[in-house]
């Protein structure tokens, strides 16, 4: 088995256009701002724009990968990885943004790398997740 990595498309697009928005938009604000500013006021505008900026490529670097030993999943701030003999089964809701990893010991995890909004690239990735776990997971002993 190769490795497959699954991402969101709109989710990744949104926050990276925001976030050169916000960056342009401190540097042109930092630089039209009047005489009382000073030097240490401009840069810690910019200063702001990448702290936005860093927070919205937190959000944009949702994934989730399956390799020959298991699936990563990463969401936001949080990577989890599990073995494959730890996962039972992938679910998503009706309405619901993104899916959840059932698991082993009777825990879910939210798989922010497959978004709804994504449409019938979901669809598709989460089938061939289900798949992978259905061949390779479901809690099966060592």
């Amino acid at each position: 088995m190769t490795t497959a990595t699954w991402r969101p498309r709109r989710a990744r697009i949104v926050p990276y256009v925001l976030a050169t928005v916000v960056v342009l938009g401190m540097i042109v604000l930092a630089v039209v701002m009047p005489a009382p500013w000073g030097l240490g006021d401009r840069l810690g505008l910019v200063a702001i724009g990448l702290i936005v900026a860093g927070i919205l490529h937190m959000l944009a670097r949702s994934r989730v990968t399956a390799d020959p030993e298991g699936v990563t999943i990463v969401n936001g701030l949080r990577t989890h990885e599990y073995d494959w003999a730890e996962l039972i089964g992938v679910s998503m809701a009706e309405g619901a943004p993104w899916p959840t990893l059932d698991l082993a010991d009777g825990s879910t995890v939210a798989i922010m790398g497959i978004q709804a909004s994504d449409g019938d690239r979901a669809s598709r990735a989460l089938g061939e997740l289900a798949a992978l776990i259905h061949e390779r997971g479901e809690a099966k002993d060592h």
